[in-house]
């Protein structure tokens, strides 16, 4: 199958000095994966530990210990390509990936070279701002080693090294080169994300390298076959992936419209100074010296592992998105607002049973995402329940509050917390629907504006600034459909 399947839409194109340029963009994403124990040792994959507290004999290479999979990471694994609707491979090998690094003690990495645990899937990415989803080619998934960490900041003279990381299992997730935008790459790291955190096979954290980017970053005039790549390697957050595709696109650009040529080699991005900077001259497969691990058997999954796995898998975004548009009438939307992240989505659900599901997608996005956005909360530390945020909906359904009312009731739930319909009760919130009351407020406004009475008779639009002012003087808690009513029989408007 051709690598090159899909052209940039012209508005993608970057304006050169000269031409139009086209970018190429292929990902590597390497997230952890979730589990207790390393990938081939006992030792703990906790965070935040001292340094070498989670370093186990073989993770430091000590003569004569043996490497000894680790099936949850392995299961693990397959559950990511059934998710990337990807082909799981029964039978997959380790191989050893021969490199020098203080922060690698074995002095190679186990890694999967020919034979990936998974084969080819696809991922189906919403863009902003675009009409129709991309859909993105996945190469192949495999199972790999993490290395330790260098630190090179805590002495003048010296490096140390911390290897709680070392021997951590990655899936790398290669995909074909099918981006052609910054845009695009970094809304497919998010859905990527956001499948990896409904599986539960990586959280996703990037702030603590869980989830990594190295990014391949060609140009091309339209039409011409694909330029040189080069690689960005490790960039650590979604924000820095655009700003880093940006950057290198240009200078690539700059280097060949003045006649230069682009070396293949694997590059930093400096979010500081804003430009990526050459690492090292890009290795290939025969620079690592690939071999078939002799202390490791090939990989044979039993029979019946995968349709075990596959039968227990969660709902997944997309599946999800779907039935939240023709269960709930919800927009295409809001369906994506609410699916991308697990916990808003069973949030929404919850919010949702038995109620309008139109209703409760509103308050949910609206009024809770907006709030929460506002003080720099996430769903987890929402204080807000579903309960709550059901108890308010269904008070305006109710007619005992007002829309605004609700609002006000919504932001003390969310300060002070409490029960809404005590709320409501013990500060004296309830909605006015005592017609004889609203009357009086009506005949008062009316008689204190006799030009705007007479501007409505041959404006009725201007309705709308009497119920305003009805509202007004009674608090918000006038019920908006009586005052509405009432002014229509006072001033005569059909």
């Amino acid at each position: 199958m051709s690598l090159d399947i899909r052209s940039a839409h012209p508005k993608q194109w970057i304006k050169g000095a000269r031409d139009d340029w086209e970018i190429i963009i292929g990902m590597e994403i390497h997230a952890q994966v979730n589990s207790n124990a390393k990938l081939f040792s006992g030792a703990s994959t906790a965070f935040g530990n001292d340094p070498n507290a989670n370093v186990s004999l073989v993770d430091a290479a000590m003569p004569g210990m043996l490497p000894v999979i680790n099936r949850e990471c392995v299961a693990q694994a397959v559950r990511t390509g059934l998710g990337l609707k990807a082909e799981i491979h029964t039978t997959s090998r380790f191989d050893r990936k021969n490199y020098f690094y203080p922060d690698l003690p074995q002095g190679y990495q186990i890694s999967q070279f020919a034979h990936p645990i998974v084969g080819e899937g696809e991922v189906i990415v919403d863009v902003p701002g675009e009409a129709e989803p991309i859909m993105v080619r996945i190469e192949r998934l495999h199972l790999e080693q993490d290395a330790g960490k260098s630190i090179h900041d805590q002495d003048p003279l010296n490096s140390f090294v911390d290897l709680n990381r070392a021997g951590v299992a990655l899936m790398e997730i290669v995909s074909k080169p099918d981006l052609r935008s910054a845009e695009e790459a970094q809304a497919y790291v998010t859905k990527l994300r956001t499948i990896l955190r409904y599986l539960g096979t990586c959280d996703g954290d990037m702030e603590k390298g869980n989830l990594r980017a190295d990014v391949n970053v060609s140009v091309r005039k339209p039409g011409e076959p694909f330029g040189t790549r080069c690689e960005i390697k490790n960039v650590n957050s979604i924000r820095f992936i655009g700003q880093a595709i940006e950057v290198e696109a240009r200078r690539q650009i700059g280097i060949l419209e003045d006649g230069g040529r682009i070396d293949q080699e694997t590059r930093l991005y400096d979010p500081g100074k804003r430009e990526t900077r050459s690492m090292r001259s890009k290795e290939e497969a025969h620079d690592y010296r690939y071999f078939p691990d002799p202390d490791l058997l090939p990989l044979v999954l039993p029979e019946g592992f995968v349709e075990e796995l596959a039968q227990h898998l969660p709902e997944l975004p997309d599946a999800k998105k779907a039935r939240f548009i023709s269960q709930y009438g919800l927009s295409a939307y809001d369906a994506s607002v609410l699916v991308a992240e697990r916990e808003s989505a069973d949030y929404f659900e919850a919010v949702a049973k038995g109620r309008d599901g139109k209703i409760a997608a509103n308050w949910v996005i609206n009024e809770l995402f907006g709030r929460l956005n506002k003080d720099g909360k996430s769903i987890e530390t929402n204080p807000v329940s579903a309960s709550q945020l059901g108890g308010i909906i269904d008070l305006i359904g109710a007619g005992t509050i007002s829309g605004k009312i609700a609002k006000d009731l919504f932001e003390i739930v969310f300060t002070e917390g409490g029960d809404p319909a005590t709320i409501v009760e013990q500060r004296g919130m309830k909605q006015v629907t005592d017609t004889g009351a609203i009357e009086k407020v009506v005949d008062e406004i009316i008689a204190a504006n006799p030009d705007k009475v007479q501007q409505a008779k041959e404006k009725p639009t201007l309705l709308g600034w009497f119920v305003g002012q009805v509202m007004k003087a009674s608090g918000g808690k006038a019920n908006p459909g009586a005052v509405n009513d009432l002014l229509k029989q006072k001033l005569g408007i059909e």
